[in-house]
């Protein structure tokens, strides 16, 4: 294939990857955000909101809010928000971008380091509609998967330059990205791994002499005939074994450089890890999945199960749902079947390394990719997630578009029965994927679709409760409320949303048990604490009301709504002192927060009236 023809192709790929995506996702222009996480990243959160200002940015980098340290995400979001307000549209276009990028970057460099363009076409296909990958572009909270992927892309770019041509500006430029991609989601922390997995195939720096993948059907008979060759000359001569002996040094010398490039990415990876599980520790993501609900031998069970059940959705993208819960009960046999499965699968890849290696970087991509949210590590409640398989799915399609042409290799219309196969399976991952970026329009028809597609769900019932209350179906909510409690009676969220909800309908009194509840399941519910507290203020109990503020502040110290209230309680009980550094912390954290002002200016007057 001439340079002009290959570059022909390769705009054509381009340019079908780019229009196929934004035909399938446009309709994300007029989705809104979605009462799950949307809130906690922007509509709620006053840092992302006042745009980018050198305190944001400060913020950025070293707060744990939302349970993660991802600070370039952070500022991705301040910089729309300073754009397009709180406009949904702009967030999901943004969205979109990057998914776009991500999968020419992934064309792009599959290309370049198999030459086979329409193997790396399939592959980045397969990424760029894949239902899904739904999850990770139409949810703006997943920011951090878009953008930590671009910047895992750009890492991977820099390294095949890097391996081509070796040079420290190129190293340390591939360093780079990939401490950004670490600063977007932590998820990168593989990437080391499937760097190594690269240079055995396609890169081949670990196969010295021996001959490429698309060279070799072509070079079986030459190896056969050189055997044979050998056999009629006899033992190998001296030169012969000299130059195996220097080839042996060249490669055990190559080996050792490869790893020692390595390790400033581990250096890395191992620092985020420290960071990712102190944030997730101290935001209370792992207090959810605590050892106590999930001991390790459900974990490693659920892990087996998730390994098969992902592969399964890749093949067949049915019933995808926003959360799926952790089973109650997790079957013996199906979790022996997963690790006869994954177990004969590797045993069988492994075998056959030297004649397929493509199969083993594919799989163990897989594999290795997935082991930060597998599990093991229980964080939140889910099961498994779609969004968990945005980079990992990779892996499986590489697999599959070099496996399905060697084992087709001796049908006789063999290169026009690839092509339909290919054409028709893009073609139901594209009517899927477009039917399931619908149901993200808004967060009653995502809640609807996830309640349908799964069962025993507390926390989107949960979330279902949020909807309903803003609509002022109360009764409706409380039903909901009823029925999480029913499945799971120790998550502190439906209690304190119950709370909330006999509050908005004038029951306060019925909502302070709930609120307690709440506070018993989870001590460090900030969001329990305050609202409580507000109530027994609104009753005169200012001394328990006083206790609860102080509490909530103390679990989320840049809560400024409650130092406000802690400071209206403080001031009631004529703690003046306390009061005006309640004020001045809620204005510290706020400087607009203008009844924090007010209130700061009255508490000073009956301070010099009291002098």
């Amino acid at each position: 294939m001439n340079r002009s023809s290959d570059n022909r192709r390769t705009l054509f790929v381009c340019l079908f990857l780019t229009i196929t995506t934004i035909a399938i996702y446009w309709q994300v222009n007029s989705h809104d955000f979605v009462n799950f996480d949307d809130n906690e990243y922007i509509t709620a959160n006053r840092h992302v909101q006042t745009g980018l200002t050198s305190g944001n940015i400060i913020w950025a980098f070293t707060t744990f809010y939302a349970s993660n340290w991802h600070p370039l995400t952070w500022i991705s979001h301040m910089l729309e928000c300073q754009l397009f307000g709180l406009r949904p549209a702009g967030y999901h276009i943004v969205n979109l971008f990057f998914h776009i990028a991500n999968s020419l970057l992934l064309f792009l460099i599959l290309h370049r380091m198999t030459k086979a363009i329409w193997q790396s076409a399939f592959v980045a296909a397969v990424f760029a509609i894949h239902p899904l990958h739904v999850e990770s572009v139409a949810w703006v909270a997943e920011r951090k998967d878009v953008l930590s992927t671009l910047f895992w892309m750009l890492t991977m770019g820099a390294y095949v330059f890097y391996v081509e041509r070796p040079k420290l500006k190129r190293y340390l430029l591939a360093l780079f990205f990939f401490a950004l991609g670490l600063m977007a989601k932590p998820m990168l922390v593989t990437l080391p791994f499937v760097l190594l997995l690269l240079d055995y195939w396609p890169l081949r720096r670990l196969m010295i002499g021996k001959p490429s993948v698309d060279e070799h059907t072509q070079s079986e008979r030459s190896v056969k005939r050189h055997r044979e060759k050998k056999k009629r000359l006899g033992s190998e001569t001296k030169a012969e074994h000299i130059n195996k002996t220097e080839k042996q040094t060249r490669q055990q010398s190559l080996m050792v450089q490869i790893i020692l490039e390595k390790v400033p990415f581990l250096v890395l990876s191992l620092a985020s890890c420290i960071v990712t599980y102190v944030a997730q520790q101290k935001g209370g993501a792992m207090a959810i999945g605590s050892v106590q609900s999930y001991p390790l031998s459900a974990r490693i069970a659920n892990a087996f199960l998730s390994y098969c059940g992902y592969i399964g959705m890749i093949v067949w993208p049915e019933n995808l749902a926003v959360l799926y819960p952790y089973p109650s009960m997790l079957p013996p046999w199906e979790v022996t079947g997963a690790v006869v499965f994954l177990g004969l699968t590797t045993f069988l890849i492994i075998r056959t390394v030297k004649r397929y290696p493509y199969l083993a970087t594919g799989w163990l991509w897989y594999l290795g990719t997935l082991v930060p949210v597998i599990g093991l590590v229980q964080v939140g409640v889910q099961a498994m997630a779609d969004r968990y398989t945005y980079v990992p799915l990779i892996g499986v399609s590489i697999m599959v578009a070099w496996g399905v042409p060697e084992l087709s290799k001796k049908w006789r219309y063999r290169n026009a029965a690839l092509a339909a196969v290919a054409v028709i399976t893009l073609t139901i991952f594209s009517l899927v994927t477009w039917k399931q970026v619908g149901y993200w329009q808004n967060s009653t028809t995502l809640f609807k679709h996830t309640l349908e597609k799964t069962t025993d769900n507390p926390i989107i019932l949960d979330n279902m409760v949020n909807v309903l209350m803003g609509e002022g179906r109360f009764d409706d909510a409380i039903a909901l409320y009823a029925e999480a409690v029913r499945i799971n009676p120790n998550l502190a969220d439906s209690y304190n949303n119950m709370g909330l909800v006999l509050i908005k309908r004038g029951s306060a009194d019925e909502a302070i048990p709930n609120f307690l509840k709440a506070i018993r399941i989870n001590p460090n519910h900030a969001a329990a604490h305050y609202t409580l507290a507000t109530v027994l203020a609104s009753q005169g109990k200012l001394h328990e009301a006083i206790y609860h503020f102080r509490e909530s502040v103390r679990i989320k110290p840049d809560y400024e709504q409650a130092h406000n209230n802690l400071g209206n309680a403080l001031l009631l009980e004529n703690r003046i002192d306390e009061a005006i550094a309640s004020y001045r912390e809620a204005l510290r954290l706020n400087p607009d927060f203008t009844m924090a002002e007010n209130n700061l200016k009255i508490a000073l007057a009956q301070q010099r009236k009291a002098r």
